[in-house]
C-alpha cells in the first residue's frame, strides 16, 4: 500500500500598504511575524493609494525602491506591486488574486492595531478572514481602541490574532513630518 503525503501549505504573510515611506517598523513586524508564525515568506504589497487616506507623498516607484533597499538583506521578504494587474485597491480582491496565482498557500494578513480600529470601513472586511488569517500588531496608543473596535467585536476569535511585541514608536506619517 502506497501512502501519498499531501504537500504542506506554504505560509505567506502579506503586509499591505502605501509604505509612504517604508521604515524599520515595517521591517520589525515582518521579522516578528516570520518568527512567531513560522512563515515561509512575507510579501510587502505596495499599493498606489489607500482609499481611506490622502494621496501619498512619494511616488510608487520611489516607495518600491526604498522598500527593496530596506529588505535587501532579508531573503524571506519580497516587494510586490500588483495594483495594475488586479485593477483594485481593495484588500479582499488583492488576496483573492494572490490565492489564484499560487496554490497550496495559507495567507496571513498583517496589519497594525491602528488599522483594526477602522477595519470595519474596508470593503468586504467581513470576507477577508475567509482568505487570510488576520494578524494585528499592537501599536502605541491604539491597543484599547483596537481591542474594543467594531471589527474586534464582530470577527470570530479564530479569524484573527493580536500580537504584543517590543514596539518601535515609528510611523510613515511621523517620518513625513520631518
Amino acid at each position: 500500500m502506497k501512502i501519498i503525503l499531501e504537500k504542506k501549505y506554504k505560509k505567506i504573510g502579506i503586509l499591505g500598504g502605501t509604505f509612504d515611506p517604508p521604515h524599520e517598523g515595517h521591517l520589525n513586524i515582518s521579522k516578528i511575524a516570520i518568527k512567531k508564525l513560522k512563515l515561509n515568506k512575507i510579501i510587502w504589497l505596495i499599493t498606489k493609494q489607500n482609499p481611506l487616506k490622502k494621496k501619498p507623498f512619494l511616488s510608487v516607484n520611489i516607495r518600491k525602491k526604498l522598500s527593496k533597499s530596506l529588505v535587501k538583506k532579508n531573503k524571506k521578504i519580497s516587494i510586490r506591486y500588483v495594483d495594475d494587474l488586479v485593477k483594485s485597491k481593495n484588500t479582499f480582491n488583492l488576496l483573492k488574486f494572490l490565492l489564484k496565482k499560487e496554490k497550496k498557500i495559507k495567507l496571513y494578513f498583517l496589519i497594525g492595531a491602528d488599522n483594526l480600529v477602522y477595519f470595519h470601513k474596508w470593503k468586504n472586511w467581513k470576507k477577508i478572514p475567509k482568505l487570510a488569517k488576520i494578524v494585528v500588531f499592537a501599536r502605541p496608543n491604539y491597543s484599547t481602541k483596537a481591542l474594543s473596535s467594531i471589527a474586534a467585536k464582530k470577527l470570530k476569535k479564530e479569524d484573527w490574532i493580536y500580537l504584543n511585541y517590543k514596539k518601535i514608536n515609528i510611523s510613515s506619517s511621523l517620518i513625513r513630518k520631518f
